[in-house]
């Protein structure tokens, strides 16, 4: 029987997957519809609510606790998967940290600017950077949810 961190790892790690992959196919689209203005306005107030409290929770959560059941589950046979899938948390938040975190902190600094110019600066990078944490935070989860069957 897996272990409860386990079952909590693949529940957070599903919940913050699914929330990545919302923005890739959903939110990222319909934002690319609308004029600079609407862009960046919009990609502003998202990058000051996401940071919330609830937000945060899933996004420690998705590393301390496969963190716990790599280690609470060593021997077991889904230890292997566990660890992989914690190594793709951990880069998934390396690609946030140093890569979408600064583009969100430019683009706030840019307000009041040029938008076309702030936009172009900004979204063709962001979604390559958001494209790749999204399938290491996927790839997390099918791992974790493999190693709780």
């Amino acid at each position: 029987m897996a272990s409860p961190f386990l079952t909590l790892a693949v529940i957070t790690t599903g919940l913050y997957a699914g929330f990545m992959i919302t923005f890739l196919v959903a939110i990222m689209p319909g934002l690319a519809a609308l004029p600079d203005a609407g862009f960046t306005a919009a990609m502003r107030r998202f990058n000051e609510k996401v940071p919330g409290p609830a937000f945060l929770v899933l996004f420690l959560g998705v590393i301390a606790l496969p963190a716990v059941a790599a280690f609470t589950e060593y021997g077991e046979d889904g230890w292997p998967l566990v660890t992989v899938a914690l190594g793709c948390a951990v880069v998934s938040h390396l690609v946030t940290i140093a890569g979408n975190i600064p583009l969100n902190q430019a683009l706030a600094d840019s307000e009041g600017g040029d938008d076309s110019a702030a936009r172009t600066a900004f979204e063709a990078r962001w979604n390559a950077r958001h494209r790749v944490r999204t399938a290491l935070s996927l790839a997390a989860f099918v791992l974790l949810a493999a190693a709780d069957i």
